[in-house]
């Protein structure tokens, strides 16, 4: 048991990386899936993913389609209660439109930049220092203010809300930027555009702050029991 837990204490990182890309990758699996015959499969993978993520279609990647993500307009015609967030929500896709990823672009931006992040963290992992708490809170904030924004304007339902035309927006720039820019949540828009920052900023500062310390962690653990191991070789020589 010692050098299950001496292998893990030396190998955390590799197992920590591998973990997140296993979780980060299945939701892409789900739309595959669909389109490969096996759609039980991918309906349970939508299933497992919804216990942690809305899934609604119109924030949500699309593969196998024309457009990688697809407003609720353009999902009306193939998604019953496309106009209502449980609507949007139980719709996974069809064969003209693709098939959504199991989870929406913003957790899908989130768990990408953990897994990124982490990747990263090998190169430097010796040099970095934990990041502060108050640090780790304000590269919170977007991804806060962002989420909670959303939720107050989606109580105005499918297609309204100050977040869904960001007229706000609009008037502080002047309406430098097309109009596709501040309606709706397709890529390229504002709000595509906040989702997908603000979760990727939010998982390289979970890495930042937690790695160092399970680096420290598990290097101590290491040590403990490289130590503990070595005193058994010794004792174990030492017998008549």
């Amino acid at each position: 048991m010692q050098h299950t837990f001496l292998a893990l204490s030396r190998h955390w990182l590799a197992w920590t990386n591998l973990s997140w890309g296993m979780l980060f990758a299945l939701p892409w699996l789900a739309p595959v899936l669909m389109v490969s015959g096996m759609p039980g499969l991918g309906r349970a993978i939508y299933l497992g993913y919804s216990l942690v993520c809305h899934q609604r279609a119109n924030r949500s990647f699309f593969l196998f389609g024309p457009k990688a993500t697809v407003s609720y307009l353009e999902l009306a015609p193939f998604a019953p209660g496309a106009d209502t967030w449980s609507g949007l929500r139980a719709f996974v896709g069809t064969p003209e439109l693709g098939y959504k990823v199991a989870w929406s672009d913003r957790m899908v931006a989130l768990y990408g930049g953990i897994l990124l992040a982490g990747l990263a963290y090998g190169l430097v992992r010796r040099r970095l220092r934990a990041l502060r708490w108050w640090a780790f809170v304000l590269l919170s904030v977007p991804m806060l203010v962002d989420g909670a924004t959303h939720l107050i304007s989606d109580l105005w339902g499918v297609g309204n809300g100050f977040r869904y035309y960001n007229s706000w927006l609009a008037s502080l720039t002047d309406h430098v930027f097309p109009e596709a820019f501040y309606v709706g949540t397709e890529l390229g828009s504002f709000n595509s555009l906040m989702r997908l920052s603000s979760g990727l900023l939010f998982g390289w500062a979970v890495v930042w702050m937690a790695y160092p310390v399970l680096e420290t962690t598990f290097r101590d653990i290491r040590r403990t029991l490289e130590s503990r191991l070595r005193m058994e070789v010794r004792d174990a020589d030492e017998r008549p």
